[in-house]
């Protein structure tokens, strides 16, 4: 990384290349803030031999060495925890903070995770167990327990103190939870409010009766949606019963959107999402990600050919039709493409619910008529100079056919796909490509056989 990026010091930069670990570990070596540095350490990290990489991550202190482990993933951290000690790995795992722990021990395979939960306290294995009994994909495995709640009876300054004895140990101080004898969520007061507040006003003064919240039940992808809706960096995490059991903050709601994200991409490219990072992915998990779906579409586009091999006669008594059909079927697919691509990213943010479906398939209907229009009358002119009138008035009538079902599949699959609870980002790219081909073929050599006086 270039010095005049680097956060890091020259001091400490020298002593990583030069490997002098003994003296990066020199309890008066002054080290910058660990947030601003983590990322950083880590990319440094992962471009050092293996061998030299736990000497590494030993001669970090210890909070700074905490913070790089939450930003490892996949091989790299598994083998760094196989190279630790009991004793290390202890430590590391009692400084986690608890929605890292979880996280963790969620992905680590299966013996490794039961070497890391025997080695946990146990106040912080009640604790594991807690989190990882809630669904893979839930809320509850993103929440820590880590948060400030208060009484509503409380003076403000009842309130600060408690805030001054417990805020060390919170994932954060921003904003503070009420709750009643039940511990119900009744309300979140922010920070600055009640600093600024009369020492003698109560919490309950200070509600404005407002609040979000998230089930721990839910799907992480909805702590993603209600954050962003409520602009809020810290969400409280309750149960079916209303009782505060934890708080989900920004950070990992950002790595839950990015990950998804990045599980569309791979499957809108018809790949089978990576659970790792590309480099640590091996060339037969590579090799595996991408046939299965070609393969499937090899399929998938057997339709196509036999759409061709049903109009051999066509074709040949007509040779100009030839020309039109790249056009057709690109055209019918780049169209189904749009409108899945449309309808998948707003089903994504919630900008478009699965009840609004007959309102979007009205509106599609008009633009599909639209588009098919425009484009058909340019395939007119184009038929008209490469054969005749009659050619012209067959490439017409099916590009406004094919774009008005095309645009109609391609806004309908990502509804149907969601409603049958699977991702609809796969009806988008090659296969919707692929069904818009079929269709397109269908609707041109219908058109030609009934325009054309030619029999297939």
């Amino acid at each position: 990384m270039p010095a005049h990026r680097s956060k890091l010091p020259i001091e400490i930069r020298s002593l990583i290349a030069e490997k002098r670990w003994k003296a990066l570990a020199a309890p008066d070596l002054e080290w910058p803030d660990v947030r601003l540095v983590a990322p950083e350490l880590v990319e440094i990290m992962l471009n050092l031999e293996k061998k030299d990489r736990v000497m590494f991550f030993r001669a970090l202190p210890k909070e700074v060495a905490t913070e790089v482990f939450s930003h490892l993933e996949g091989q790299t951290r598994d083998t760094l925890l196989l190279e630790l000690t009991d004793r290390e790995t202890r430590h590391l795992l009692a400084e986690l903070s608890p929605d890292d722990r979880t996280t963790l021990l969620g992905e680590l395979p299966g013996h490794l995770t039961q070497r890391l939960l025997n080695l946990l306290s146990a106040d912080d294995l009640e604790e594991a167990r807690h989190l990882l009994g809630y669904p893979e994909e839930s809320v509850g495995r993103l929440m820590t327990p880590d948060y400030l709640a208060v009484r509503p009876e409380w003076t403000t300054t009842q309130a600060l103190q408690h805030i001054r004895k417990r805020g060390r140990d919170s994932e954060t101080v921003d904003v503070i939870y009420v709750v009643d004898s039940g511990w119900r969520l009744i309300d979140d007061i922010p920070l600055r409010r009640l600093v600024l507040a009369d020492p003698q006003e109560t919490v309950e003064d200070l509600r404005d009766y407002v609040f979000a919240s998230l089930k721990a039940t839910e799907d992480r992808e909805e702590a993603v949606r209600r954050m962003q809706r409520y602009d809020r960096h810290v969400l409280p995490v309750v149960n079916s019963e209303g009782v505060l059991l934890g708080i989900v903050t920004a950070d990992d709601v950002l790595d839950v959107a990015q990950d998804e994200a990045t599980e569309d991409f791979h499957l809108m490219g018809a790949v089978v999402p990576l659970k790792t990072s590309y480099w640590e992915a091996g060339k037969w998990i590579l090799y595996r990600s991408r046939i299965v779906w070609l393969a499937a579409l090899v399929v998938v586009n057997l339709i196509s050919s036999g759409v061709i091999a049903a109009y051999e006669e066509t074709l040949a008594a007509f040779v100009a039709l030839a020309f039109f059909i790249p056009l057709i079927i690109d055209t019918g697919g780049n169209a189904g493409a749009q409108s899945a691509t449309l309808m998948i990213r707003s089903i994504s943010v919630g900008d478009v619910k699965l009840d609004q479906w007959g309102r979007v398939f009205l509106k599609e209907l008009v633009i599909g008529v639209a588009m098919g229009v425009t484009l058909g009358l340019m395939g007119l002119l184009l038929g008209i100079f490469r054969d005749s009138l009659l050619l012209g008035l067959v490439v017409l009538l099916t590009m406004v056919t094919m774009l008005i079902l095309t645009n109609l599949i391609g806004m309908l699959l990502p509804f149907i796909l969601t409603r049958l609870r699977l991702d609809p980002a796969i009806a988008s790219g090659p296969l919707i490509t692929s069904v818009a081909d079929a269709v397109g073929l269908l609707i041109y050599f219908s058109f030609a056989t009934w325009l054309l006086g030619v029999g297939s």
